[in-house]
């Protein structure tokens, strides 16, 4: 047990590792909501705790967990203490892990988090849905993210709150990308800044959302349901569109970054505005559309996105074309072949690699992307789906 600090409640609460495990009378699924991946990122604890103790489990269909990730880097009230625990979640790095004889202390929460899910995985039934609540250095609209899988994509289009995916193909190794490589349902939200009382409030709305639209709690049970909407769709300024990542800024072990004052999430941006510096050297954004989670913290590799609105008519084009599995046909074009289809694995020759669009990729769901000497690899999300375990549930 650990005691975590809220800055925006001037309060302190008490957890453990696993905050809530609650297991209903009626069949229904597995629902997992994890809380405080990062240690400077206390609002989706103290929402966990607030919204999960107040539920009454004679109405719960299935199971509800509670997870808390970075018990270390809570206590210290920042982001990490030697790595970023959201960057870890690597098949990789998870077997270099496990083959360690001394681990630092993000290593050893994985650990710790990898034995609560198999454990939940083997001991629960489906369908599962995993659930990470996180906060923003930056001002921002509440906001989810998924990796790109239809059943990700169906599943977030519920809630009143924009959807922003592709964003593994820009992060390596989140906790979220290796439950989806799993084949679950699994999303992001970010409810608003680390030490703003909304980013609390956002999240016991979404959590209480999310246990309706999973199957968990009926919606004629939740008194306030129709506020805990009206407050995401509020806050979100009613936008619901879904977008993509086109552009992130890396910063790198020796950078000197500081972002640009006044820059908040969901900002429209022209090309060639200054945003950061960088070892004294002007950034200016490379695109023209809408800037991402600006980074204001002293941690973080990723200094800001850009992303910018999908086009309705390839976001159905994309599912038609996943559907039929028209991805199948790329292996007949020069230097695309299978590394592993049962996992949707393709590689693409790097000589050749240049003349493919990338946007060809990303409407079929190759959007993870990782370069070897010789070749790209793409994983597509959606043939490790297990969408067949959804096809029942009413949102899908």
């Amino acid at each position: 047990m650990i005691h975590v600090y809220s800055k925006a409640l001037d309060n302190k609460i008490a957890v453990n590792k696993i905050l809530a495990h609650i297991k209903g009378p009626k069949k229904g699924p597995t629902i997992v909501f994890f809380g405080g991946i990062h240690g400077n990122e206390t609002s989706g604890v103290f929402a966990l705790k607030d919204a999960l103790d107040s539920i009454n489990p004679v109405h719960v269909h299935g199971t509800i967990y509670g997870i808390v990730g970075n018990f270390r880097a809570l206590q210290l009230q920042q982001r990490f203490v030697d790595e970023d625990l959201n960057r870890l979640w690597t098949k990789d790095r998870i077997t270099e892990i496990k083959n360690k004889t001394e681990l630092n202390t993000e290593e050893k929460a994985l650990l710790e988090l990898l034995d609560i899910l198999n454990t939940i995985l083997e001991n629960n039934k489906p369908p599962f849905y995993f659930i990470d609540l996180h906060s923003t250095s930056s001002k921002t609209l509440p906001f989810i993210t998924i990796n790109d899988a239809l059943i990700n994509r169906k599943f977030a289009s519920q809630f009143p709150v924009p959807v922003v995916l592709g964003i593994e193909e820009y992060l390596n190794g989140p906790l979220l990308s290796y439950i989806n490589e799993l084949g679950y349902v699994s999303l992001g939200f970010e409810s608003g800044q680390h030490d703003d009382l909304r980013a609390i409030t956002n999240n016991i709305a979404f959590i209480y959302l999310s246990l309706v639209y999973s199957g968990s709690l009926e919606k004629k049970g939740i008194v306030k349901f129709k506020s805990y909407y009206e407050q995401l769709k509020t806050q979100a300024a009613n936008m619901v569109n879904m977008f993509e990542v086109i552009y992130l800024h890396r910063i790198h072990p020796t950078d000197s970054f500081k972002m640009l004052n006044g820059f908040k999430s969901f900002q429209p941006v022209v090309k060639g505005t200054p945003l950061a510096t960088s070892n004294s050297a002007e950034i200016k954004a490379a695109y023209s559309g809408i800037m991402f989670m600006p980074l204001y913290q002293q941690r973080g590799d990723d200094g800001f996105f850009i992303i910018k609105i999908i086009n309705p008519f390839l976001l159905r084009l994309s599912i038609v074309l996943r559907r039929v599995k028209f991805d199948g046909l790329l292996v007949a074009l020069p230097g695309v072949s299978w590394l592993n289809k049962k996992e949707g694995i393709l590689q693409v020759n790097l000589k050749v690699a240049k003349y493919f669009a990338k946007s060809l990729f990303h409407l079929l769901g190759y959007r993870n992307r990782h370069l070897t000497p010789t070749h790209l690899r793409l994983n597509n999300r959606e043939r490790v789906a297990k969408t067949a375990i959804y096809k029942k549930e009413k949102w899908y």
